[in-house]
């Protein structure tokens, strides 16, 4: 995305999205905010010049035991546009958001670099790579089809991108990228980027709603590829989006409701969803973090639940076999609170960096737990014990 002016130093800066997610800009002014203050999400000029892979692109098996020897093509994201973008620099727009035409132009490119011989590409992405996954899924199976190349599989790995169009815990005006609530920030964006949503799906909705089509939900019963969804049920991204600042104090009861009943609608909009992995965890993205091989959800390992998943996609291909036994790819949380699972990351408080165990997290998040032993009809030390284990 060129720029022709210098920055201007008077501009407030932007709040950061949490973690490493690539989040979008929807205007003129915090586009402009992002170019001054996260250029790499905007231009690839300073990007460094080698990456080392971690998670599903490394290439130890100790780290990713079920890919570490695949091809893998890393694609960083620097069109704040959710992968949707098909809009080139002009006199009227100052930015140029190519996400779309990224992807295709990426696998134009692969090929003519033994693509073309492939039996499987899956296409992956976290946070808005995540939801680009969703957005592009399809568009990709196309063109390798109109290419001639119809023996390839396309499949999709959506991480942390299966965001919710829920009612904001505070409703605030849309002035920046975290204040903004997603429908109205994605409904802007769209016009600003350009944007291109599956024709599947835009069919669903009235001319104007082609938004809709940015929300899993939503898109997710109109995909033909075969797509395994990975979503932590209390995601920090969307609590940010939500207005629901985890600021080190001890949350209102009202957030605290406000966040169980998170979890609560987000494991209800994967219930129809054939490969999912979604722990009862407060964090953002996992394909691509080193630790992504210890969380599991009702025992079974991510990487495990992504072989089970391959597995049963390659059975299936040959003779339309129920699920694989004991190899599961259907793994929701069922426990109500962020940190149940006992096999979440672990999680520092804010302010000293300290490990905390999860009794100390629920304390530190305003969780009485003498109230909620009361209304689950339970000693508070069962409660304690049941909380320690994940039960």
């Amino acid at each position: 995305a060129a720029r022709r002016r210098p920055p201007s130093p008077s501009r407030r800066p932007e709040p950061r999205p949490p973690a490493r997610g690539g989040w979008y800009c929807f205007n003129r002014e915090n586009c402009d905010t992002r170019y001054d203050t996260m250029r790499r999400l905007m231009s690839s000029k300073e990007w460094p010049a080698t990456r080392v892979g971690t998670g599903i692109l490394s290439s130890q098996p100790e780290e990713n035991p079920h890919w570490w020897n695949a091809n893998m093509v890393f694609i960083p994201y620097c069109s704040s546009d959710v992968w949707s973008g098909a809009s080139s620099k002009s006199e009227k727009n100052e930015y140029a958001f190519m996400g779309a035409l990224i992807i295709q132009e990426v696998i134009k490119e692969l090929v003519g670099k033994g693509l073309s011989t492939a039996k499987v590409l899956l296409l992956a992405g976290s946070s808005a790579g995540g939801t680009g996954v969703l957005l592009n899924v399809d568009r990709v199976a196309e063109q390798l089809e109109d290419m001639g190349y119809q023996g390839i599989q396309v499949r999709g790995l959506a991480d942390s991108g299966w965001f919710l169009d829920n009612k904001q815990y505070r409703r605030t005006d849309c002035i920046d990228t975290i204040t903004c609530a997603p429908t109205e920030a994605i409904r802007r964006g769209i016009r600003y980027w350009n944007g291109i949503v599956p024709e599947r799906c835009k069919l669903q909705f009235k001319e104007g709603e082609e938004w809709n089509c940015f929300f899993g939900y939503k898109i997710y019963p109109t995909l033909r590829c075969p797509v395994f969804v990975v979503q932590w049920l209390f995601d920090e991204a969307q609590l940010t989006v939500d207005n629901v600042h985890l600021t080190g104090q001890p949350v209102q009861e009202g957030q605290w409701l406000y966040i169980q009943n998170l979890g609560r609608e987000l494991r209800n909009t994967l219930k129809d969803v054939t490969a999912s992995f979604a722990p009862a965890c407060l964090s953002h993205e996992i394909i691509t973090r080193n630790h992504w091989t210890d969380i599991q959800v009702k025992g079974t390992s991510l990487p495990r639940a992504l072989h089970c998943w391959d597995r049963s996609l390659h059975e299936s291909n040959k003779n339309g076999k129920a699920p694989l036994k004991g190899c599961p790819i259907h793994l929701i949380d069922s426990c109500p609170w962020p940190h149940c699972n006992p096999s979440c990351p672990t999680i520092r408080d804010q302010f000293t960096g300290q490990e905390m165990n999860v009794i100390q997290f629920l304390m530190h998040m305003g969780f009485d737990v003498q109230k909620m032993a009361q209304q689950q009809g339970l000693e508070p030390s069962k409660l304690l014990g049941m909380l320690s284990s994940g039960n």
